[in-house]
C-alpha cells in the first residue's frame, strides 16, 4: 500500500508538469549560445520564431491555444488576401484537427530541417493527420520573407485537405456524449473532462503495474527459492523502480485514447519520457549496486581486500555516470540545447583538470594501489623512513598508524611513486648481527666461539639451517668481529624478537664460558697486573675446542694453526716479574 501511494504521488507530480510552459525558460536561456556582436549587417530574425520547423509548429499551437488566431494565421502558407479573409477560421480548424487527429513530431530545431528521403530541400514532412477515411501529411515548406528572411510555413497542400479532415473529426467527437460543464470549462488550454480522465488513469495504471509485478514475482520466487532470502530481497529492491516504469507506460497507453490537444500532449509526452528515463536509470542503478556488491563480497571472501575496495570505488564512479547520463537525457527531452553545455563542460573539465592535477593524481594513485594490492588494510609497511600499520586506503590518501601511535596520511600519488616495503608479506625474518670479541681472544678461543654459535643456531627449531652463516669477518684494533646471518622462520615480529633474545643470551653465556669477553668501545689504560682474560677459565676451551680438521673444513683455516688455546700466554702473564 505504501508503494502504491508513492507511485500515485509521482504520477500526479509528473502530470503537474504537463501545464503549458514558456518556450524559453531561464535555464534554456543560459544553455543557449550567446549571440555574438558584429558590425556587419544582421541577418533578419523572425519575431514569430518561424526560423525552424519546430518553431513554426510550436508557435502556431501556442497562438491558437491563446485564442489569437490572427497571429496563428501567420504560420500558414496562403496569400495575403486569403489570410485577411479566412485566415483565422482556417487556423481554428487546423488547431482542432491537429489536436484530435495528428500523430507525429513537432519538427526539427535546425534551421535547415532534417533531410528526408524523397523530399526536396526546403520541405519537411512531420507526421500524419488521420480521421476516418480522410488522411493527409502535415507538411512544412521554407519560403523567403522580405522582413523575416527564410521562414517555415504549414504548406498550402496540407491546408487544401483540411475541410474533409475537419468534418471527420467533428463527427467523431466524444464531447457530444459528456456533460457540457466538463466540456466547456478548460484548465491550461485542455477541457476539464480530459484532466479528470488523466487523474482517474493514475490509480488504474498504478494498480495494473502492481498486478503485473505480482504475477511476475510468482515464477521468480519459485526459481530463486533455493538461493535464499537475499536473492528475493534484491528482486524486491528492483521492483520499486520497475513498478514506476510499468505504471508510466500503462498510463501512456490509456492517455492516447483521450484525444488531448497537441500542445498539452507534447508536454505530457515529455513528462512520460522523463518518468521512463528515471525508472530505467533507477533500475540500472540498483542492478549495478547489486552486481558490484556481489563481486566485492566474493573478493573479500577470498582475501582480496584490494579488489573489494576497488569495487567500492568502481560502484561510486558508475553510479555517478548513470546519474549524469540520465540528467543529460532529461534535459534533452525537455528541449534544452546541450551542445553549448557539453562544450562548456569539456572546457570546464579541462580547466579543473589543470587546476586539480594533484587531486587527480591521488585518485588514480588510489586506483593503482587498490588494483595492484601491494598493500592492504592491516599490513605493516615502511614508507620511506616511516613505519606503521595501514588503517585505510581512501580515494585521496592512505592512512597509516605509526609506531608512535600517530596517524600519518600519505597522498596516494606519493604512495604510487615511492618504494613501499610491506613487512607483513615476509615469509621469514632476517636476523643479522656482528659480535665484537676482545682483541686478546686467541684463535682457539675464537674457533670455540664460532663452533658454539653454529651449534646453537643449527639446533634451534625456528632457524633456517641451510642459509645460516657464522664467520669471522673483520680484525680491527678494538675488536674481533664475528658475523651471524640467519633467517627466523616466522612472520610475527614479536615471535622473532623472542627468538633473537634467546640466541643472544645463549651467545653471551658460552662467550663468557670460553674465557673471553665481548669487546668494549672504551679504551682501558693498564696500570696493574691484568690478564685480560680470566685465568681460571683459560684452559677450558682447550678441552672443548673441536679438532683442527673439522674447523679447517668449515672455516678454511691453515693446518699450521695451534690446537691448544693455552700454549700462548695472554698479555699480562709476566706483568710484575721485573718488580
Amino acid at each position: 500500500m505504501c508503494k502504491f501511494s508513492r507511485g500515485v504521488t509521482f504520477l500526479v507530480f509528473a502530470l503537474a508538469f504537463s501545464l503549458p510552459l514558456s518556450a524559453q525558460s531561464p535555464l534554456s536561456q543560459i544553455l543557449q549560445p550567446a549571440t555574438p556582436t558584429s558590425t556587419s549587417p544582421a541577418t533578419p530574425t523572425d519575431p514569430l520564431g518561424r526560423d525552424t520547423p519546430y518553431g513554426t509548429v510550436f508557435g502556431f499551437l501556442q497562438a491558437a491555444q491563446a485564442g489569437n488566431y490572427s497571429i496563428a494565421a501567420q504560420y500558414l502558407q496562403m496569400s495575403a488576401a486569403r489570410r485577411q479573409m479566412e485566415g483565422e477560421a482556417v487556423a481554428s480548424d487546423l488547431k482542432e484537427v491537429m489536436d484530435r487527429a495528428y500523430s507525429g513530431t513537432l519538427g526539427s530545431k535546425q534551421p535547415e530541417g532534417i533531410p528526408q528521403e524523397g523530399e526536396p530541400l526546403g520541405r519537411q514532412r512531420l507526421g500524419t493527420m488521420s480521421s476516418g477515411d480522410a488522411e493527409t501529411d502535415l507538411e512544412l515548406v521554407r519560403v523567403s520573407d522580405p522582413a523575416a528572411g527564410k521562414i517555415w510555413l504549414i504548406s498550402s497542400g496540407t491546408l487544401a485537405k483540411l475541410p474533409e479532415l475537419y468534418d471527420q473529426v467533428g463527427a467523431r467527437k466524444v464531447e457530444t456524449r459528456l456533460p457540457q460543464w466538463v466540456v466547456k470549462h478548460q484548465l491550461a488550454g485542455m477541457p476539464l473532462w480530459q484532466w479528470l480522465a488523466l487523474l482517474l488513469l493514475i490509480p488504474v495504471a498504478a494498480a495494473a503495474g502492481w498486478l503485473l509485478l505480482v504475477l511476475l514475482e510468482v515464477p521468480l520466487r519459485w526459481l530463486i527459492l533455493g538461493r535464499g532470502q537475499a536473492e528475493l530481497e534484491h528482486w524486491r529492491s528492483v521492483s520499486g523502480p520497475a513498478w514506476l516504469l510499468l505504471g508510466t507506460l500503462i498510463h501512456r497507453i490509456g492517455a492516447r485514447y483521450l484525444g488531448m490537444p497537441l500542445l498539452q500532449r507534447h508536454y505530457y509526452f515529455q513528462c512520460v519520457e522523463v518518468a521512463v528515463i528515471i525508472g530505467a536509470s533507477w533500475i540500472l542503478w540498483r542492478l549495478i549496486r547489486w552486481f558490484l556488491q556481489r563481486v566485492r563480497s566474493r573478493a573479500l571472501a577470498h582475501g582480496h581486500s584490494g579488489t573489494g575496495s576497488l569495487m567500492l570505488l568502481g560502484e561510486r564512479i558508475v553510479k555517478a555516470l548513470v546519474f549524469l547520463t540520465a540528467l543529460f537525457f532529461i534535459l534533452g527531452v525537455l528541449g534544452f540545447n546541450l551542445t553549448t553545455a557539453l562544450a562548456g563542460l569539456g572546457i570546464g573539465g579541462l580547466a579543473i583538470g589543470f587546476g586539480a592535477q594533484q587531486t587527480i593524481a591521488n585518485l588514480f594513485g588510489g586506483v593503482s594501489v587498490l588494483g595492484d594490492e601491494v598493500i592492504r588494510v592491516g599490513d605493516v609497511c615502511k614508507f620511506g623512513d616511516r613505519t606503521g600499520t595501514v588503517e585505510d586506503i581512501g580515494l585521496r590518501s592512505t592512512r597509516v598508524r605509526t609506531e608512535e601511535r600517530t596517524l600519518l596520511a600519505i597522498p596516494n600519488g606519493t604512495v604510487a611513486a615511492i618504494n613501499v616495503e610491506n613487512l607483513s608479506r615476509r615469509d621469514k625474518i632476517l636476523f643479522k648481527t656482528v659480535l665484537g670479541l676482545h682483541t686478546d681472544t686467541s684463535p682457539d678461543h675464537l674457533r670455540y666461539v664460532l663452533s658454539e654459535i653454529q651449534r646453537v643456531v643449527s639446533s634451534h627449531p625456528k632457524i633456517e639451517t641451510n642459509t645460516t652463516r657464522v664467520r669471522l669477518v673483520e680484525l680491527t684494533s678494538s675488536s674481533i668481529n664475528v658475523e651471524l646471518f640467519c633467517y627466523v622462520l616466522t612472520r610475527d615480529f614479536n615471535e622473532f624478537a623472542a627468538v633473537r633474545e634467546d640466541l643472544l643470551l645463549r651467545i653471551m653465556n658460552f662467550v663468557e664460558d670460553s674465557g673471553t669477553t665481548l669487546a668494549s668501545s672504551s679504551q682501558t689504560l693498564i696500570l696493574s697486573r691484568n690478564l685480560g682474560l680470566k685465568k681460571e677459565k683459560s684452559d677450558a676451551p682447550a678441552k672443548k675446542a673441536p679438532d683442527n680438521a673439522s674447523v679447517r673444513d668449515s672455516a678454511e683455516l691453515p693446518q699450521s694453526e695451534s690446537k691448544s688455546p693455552a700454549k700462548k700466554p695472554f698479555p699480562g702473564d709476566n706483568a710484575g716479574k721485573d718488580d
